[in-house]
């Protein structure tokens, strides 16, 4: 392919690393048009002589704009584009002429599309998923169809409600004050229609086009596309096995995921959250503080979360019911500082004047007050505790030379970073698929110099399917050699 040409040799003059390079000046081609949807790029092999690179450094290059959506390799046939740039239908088509779109409309228009989902094989070690045959339906169906007998008796007071239905969030608070130790009150939790909503609307009342923000690197991508949309720039903080490094970070914004870090599931010791709290102080800044799913702890005491901690009244609390419930649960909640409460509830009323599943909501709060939830995570913990200890030990008695996990104490998957080279590991994962094993690719999640790595989730597999996804991953380790 000696007509493919994209701007390295410029943008090597802008980044420093050559993966980052290549991964801009391909990534701007295809944004800009220059490399079209359904273009062939070279194979990794001719893509690194004309350039004199290595065939790692492609293919790594390769992968991460396969995770963001940007292009699809198919085996046997190479790497084709995948991004087709939004645009309005041409005049011929019927559509007149393109819409000028704002600023904001611009750079939601240049998102990339979500990454593609992971391979499906028959044992999945997929992130995000729990145990559907633990789930209570009997007592949820109970306390939704009284809500659905009830629903005529809806008061104008939950029909306009943005921040949510009160006693759902006069229950989240006194679940978060028991277990968490957060000083919570009806008045400063606000429910969402999932965790992401909360980042979204946070991303647009507090970041100007082109300000920092700070982020673990690496972190949920859902953080990168809210700031993205936003204009503001991802600042990506250093990280090590006890979480984001402090740091004296020119920003006014930070999202952290402390209790947990996300994907590498380090845990952020006091001290270092102390720091977190007096740089927010000094600087005046807003700590948006994720607990995705800090409830599955499997060994040891949790340290407060940052929000219990907080003195200065700069953190956000976020968190789901999504992992608890059920995956297309879409509940969420915001603890809100007293100075983001009138913003962010008039901010949720322009996009959702009513709130969003009002039955759910009414139903979830009568499951809260009745018992249920809390019965219904300690079942839970039991389970996903004994497959947290059974993966986390096949990991290390039979793919050590393979895989470095990380310590951790928590959640529903376990992270390890790959011993090997990029290239190794992208060749590891296709014996593995033809095995009939997959699992969430933790490179994805870098917002800067990405590390081959895996997230192994296990609450939604058995505990006989974990031990068998393990043996083919052994054996598919020991054909290599």
């Amino acid at each position: 392919m000696t007509d493919f040409h994209v701007p390295f040799l410029s943008y090597s003059e802008r980044y420093p690393l050559k993966y980052e390079a290549l991964y801009h000046a391909i990534k701007d081609s295809i944004a800009d048009g220059k490399l079209e949807y359904g273009a062939k790029l070279p194979s990794s092999r001719e893509l690194g002589k004309l350039y004199a690179l290595s065939r790692g450094i492609v293919s790594q290059v390769y992968d991460m704009l396969a995770s963001e959506g940007y292009v699809e390799s198919e085996v046997g046939r190479g790497t084709y584009v995948a991004y087709r740039r939004d645009r309005m239908p041409a005049a011929d088509e019927g559509g007149g002429r393109e819409c000028d779109l704002s600023a904001w409309g611009r750079r939601i228009a240049a998102e990339p599309p979500h990454p593609s989902p992971e391979p499906k094989a028959p044992i999945e070690f997929a992130i995000g998923y729990g145990d559907k045959s633990l789930f209570p339906t009997t007592a949820w169906n109970r306390a939704l169809y009284a809500q659905v007998r009830r629903m005529g008796d809806v008061s104008d007071g939950d029909v306009f409600a943005a921040e949510g239905h009160e006693p759902l969030r006069e229950a989240v608070g006194r679940h978060l004050r028991r277990v968490r130790g957060i000083r919570a009150d009806a008045s400063s939790v606000a429910i969402v229609n999932g965790s992401m909503q909360a980042i979204g609307l946070l991303t647009q009342l507090l970041v100007e086009p082109g300000a920092p923000v700070v982020v673990e690197n690496p972190c949920y991508s859902g953080f990168l596309s809210a700031i993205a949309a936003a204009g503001g720039r991802p600042v990506a903080a250093e990280t090590d096995e006890h979480g984001i490094v402090p740091s004296d970070w020119d920003a006014k914004l930070l999202f952290v995921t402390p209790s947990r870090q996300f994907p590498t599931g380090a845990v952020l010791g006091l001290e270092r959250r102390q720091r977190l709290l007096a740089w927010a102080a000094e600087r005046g800044a807003i700590v948006v503080e994720d607990d995705y799913d800090s409830e599955f702890r499997h060994r040891g005491r949790p340290i407060e979360p940052l929000k219990a901690l907080d003195r200065d009244d700069r953190v956000v609390y976020v968190g789901t019911f999504t992992r608890t419930m059920m995956h297309h649960f879409r509940i969420g909640y915001a603890v809100l500082p007293a100075r983001l409460r009138e913003p962010f509830l008039r901010a949720k009323r322009l996009f959702e004047p009513h709130p969003a599943s009002i039955l759910e909501q009414r139903a979830l709060a009568a499951f809260m007050n009745g018992g249920e939830y809390e019965r219904h995570l300690r079942r839970l913990g039991r389970v996903y505790s004994r497959k947290f200890e059974l993966l986390r030990g096949l990991l290390a008695s039979e793919l050590a030379g393979a895989f470095a996990p990380v310590p951790s104490d928590a959640g529903l998957h376990v992270f390890a970073r790959w011993r090997g080279s990029a290239e190794s590991y992208g060749a590891f994962r296709r014996d593995c698929f033809d095995a009939g094993v997959a699992w969430s690719d933790g490179s994805r999640y870098y917002a800067e110099r990405p590390v081959a790595s895996a997230c192994f989730g296990f609450a939604h597999l058995s505990e006989a399917d974990i031990a068998e996804g393990v043996r083919r991953m052994r054996e598919a380790w020991e054909r290599r050699g």
